[in-house]
């Protein structure tokens, strides 16, 4: 059997949490089928199995989405000779939806997130956004396998989509590198994370709280530094958070970082993209994460702290309830959510201090937080690991090509 994995993100280009998957599920998939890979951002050096496409330059100056549909037509005319396609994200579900036309096979999709419940969108792409969500609906209504990463996500899915056959809908998790994410408590181990850490400003052996993720609407990181600021005063604050949406958000973030580095000392924002071996070691040094989504399908960001032995405080919306077992692995914050797809709280101030309670008391019993952190390292052993996920999705592709009808 050949898939081919069509996707927007692909390694050295990643810049989510859907580039992520795609990178992992490739290498453990290729264990078991044949797998190539179509990808955005032109073509990748030592890397056959890729095939890398640049924007149509014809399209240069068009509508962002445009651009992506662009790429999507040579994409699939890229898939020729796949048994099955694999989408992932709007960018390129129509290169799937094409193939399949094309080429008589069938199409999957791995649903990430949904263009209905990121609104917010239309301020990136304006005319764009009613472009991005027309080629989500027609890809997925047209698709013969739809892969869930959570259960809240086949929910979102059919409510979204009505016109969806439930049976068609499979929820099969995202998975974590298990290795990937160990940190390094060697003697050398130690010193490279001291350098690391001192490089960055991040103070060792004090109560820290960390924050990874974009910075769009979706991952509330505005709630959360309102959270932040009833924190004890002791309290280390560090922000992984760059690659903003949109100039408004990014401004009102730095607005809200100013605002609470008046109040407190130690308010670390990094803005790059670090490397994993920083980032574990940024993780490592860590008290508790925090995953204040208003939208969130599951949030590989929350296994990877896990894998690290970090309990996790998360919003109980979407996806997260998944991952995160409540009092187990970390604390679940709830949240009353406005429905028209944005995720806004109904009541943000009530959010806000529920959020700042559920990391006050983690942070007030170190050796509870500790124990969920062990926790949440066997949970993500025992149920995430990418060669579980890949032989799940393979048996999600059999179903799908015994049912096919070209």
């Amino acid at each position: 059997m050949r898939v081919d994995l069509l996707t927007k993100e692909f390694p050295p280009k990643v810049y989510g949490g859907a580039g992520v998957h795609v990178a992992e599920l490739s290498k453990v998939l290729a264990e078991l089928v044949e797998v190539k890979v179509h990808a955005f951002g032109g073509p990748r050096e030592n890397a056959p199995e890729v095939h890398g496409y640049n924007d149509v330059a014809e399209l240069a100056d068009a509508n962002a989405a445009l651009q992506s549909l662009g790429v999507d037509l040579c994409m699939a005319q890229g898939a020729e000779g796949a048994d099955l396609v694999h989408s992932h994200t709007w960018y390129a579900n129509m290169a799937g939806h094409w193939a399949k036309l094309l080429h008589g096979i069938p199409h999957v999709i791995s649903a990430h997130s949904l263009e209905p419940l990121r609104p917010w969108k239309a301020e990136q792409l304006q005319g764009g956004y009613r472009v991005s969500s027309w080629a989500e609906k027609t890809a997925y209504e047209a698709a013969d396998g739809i892969i869930a990463v959570s259960n809240g996500m086949k929910e979102d899915i059919l409510r979204c989509y009505p016109n969806i056959d439930p049976k068609k809908v499979y929820v099969v998790h995202n998975g974590i590198d298990l290795d990937g994410w160990l940190p390094d408590h060697s003697e050398a181990g130690a010193v490279a994370a001291s350098k690391t850490l001192a490089r960055l400003g991040i103070a060792q052996g004090v109560p820290t709280v960390v924050f990874v993720g974009r910075i769009t609407r979706q991952k509330g990181l505005p709630y959360l530094l309102k959270a932040l600021r009833q924190l004890p005063a002791e309290v280390q604050i560090v922000l992984c958070a760059g690659a903003p949406d949109t100039p408004q958000i990014m401004q009102e973030v730095v607005s809200l970082v100013e605002e609470l580095r008046k109040e407190r000392e130690q308010v670390i924002w990094i803005e790059e993209m670090l490397p994993r071996e920083e980032l574990v070691q940024v993780l490592d040094n860590s008290t508790l994460f925090v995953t204040p989504s208003v939208y969130e399908p599951l949030g590989i960001v929350n296994l990877e702290a896990m894998a690290v032995s970090l309990p996790v405080v998360g919003t109980a919306t979407g996806g997260i309830p998944d991952v995160i077992v409540h009092e187990e692995t970390g604390l679940l914050v709830p949240i009353e959510q406005v429905t028209d797809g944005t995720g806004t709280p109904l009541d943000p101030e009530k959010f806000e201090n529920d959020l700042a309670a559920a990391i006050n008391r983690v942070l007030a019993d170190p050796a509870w937080a500790a124990e969920m952190g062990r926790a949440g390292r066997k949970r993500v052993e025992d149920h995430f690991s990418w060669s579980a996920i890949a032989k799940r999705t393979v048996a999600v592709y059999e179903q799908v090509l015994a049912g096919f009808d070209s």
